[in-house]
């Protein structure tokens, strides 16, 4: 949130920092981000549950369940690759080029 003479605004994601889940694909499958920067993912399916989790030795994160229509934000603390995947359609991957 930002603070503008006593009002607070919400900031809004960054466009091109928000992924799709949708026909059990996520949209785009390649992104780019900075340190400290973060994805919105949003499921976009209306019958399918996902998930979003990412498990390495540098950074792990597990959104659980996000059920149509709902979202989950992961923020990249540390550069590197990473593949985020869905926990319950095996073949959604999504690249990661975090630097």
């Amino acid at each position: 949130m930002i603070a503008l003479t006593g009002v607070a605004v919400a900031t809004l994601p960054d466009p091109d920092h928000i992924v799709s889940q949708k026909g059990k694909r996520f949209g785009p499958q390649d992104v780019a981000l900075r340190v400290g920067e973060h994805i919105t993912i949003v499921n976009d399916d209306e019958n399918f549950v996902h998930q979003a989790y990412v498990d390495t030795e540098e950074f792990a994160y597990d959104s659980g369940d996000i059920e149509p229509g709902a979202k989950a934000v992961i923020t990249f603390p540390k550069e590197g690759d990473f593949t985020v995947l869905c926990g319950i359609h095996p073949k959604m991957r999504l690249a990661v080029r975090v630097r």
